[in-house]
């Protein structure tokens, strides 16, 4: 069995690069990173990924109904979004990791790891 994958979805350029090196530095495979929820989804469909890492405001929208569609077949997801505070996301999907931008990598390896349990 290969590495866990995790999909990124982050419209902002440098941060969604630095969301998967850390990640792929951590040693899990990156799918991604998708800049909008049309190809997130697509990606999604294509291959279930172990975890989600989702910006709440994609360029095309907010990611909730891709993240309730995700929780339902029980793919973890981590809200990472500067728009809602991790306290406005854990109101609504309370079983959710939520990060406010920016954070540290160890903070989102952190909630990978947690994320996998």
């Amino acid at each position: 069995m290969g590495q866990p994958v995790i999909l990124v979805a982050e419209d902002e350029t440098i941060v969604a690069w630095d969301l998967c090196a850390t990640v792929e530095e951590a040693g899990y495979t990156v799918e991604g990173p998708y800049t909008d929820i049309s190809s997130a989804m697509l990606a999604y469909q294509k291959q279930k990924p172990d975890v989600a890492i989702l910006d709440v405001q994609l360029g095309d929208g907010n990611v909730f109904p891709l993240a309730e569609q995700m929780m339902a077949e029980d793919i973890p997801v981590i809200f990472h979004s500067g728009n809602y505070t991790p306290g406005e996301v854990s109101e609504r999907f309370p079983h959710s990791h939520a990060l406010a931008k920016p954070c540290p990598p160890a903070a989102i390896i952190d909630s990978v790891q947690n994320a996998l349990r």
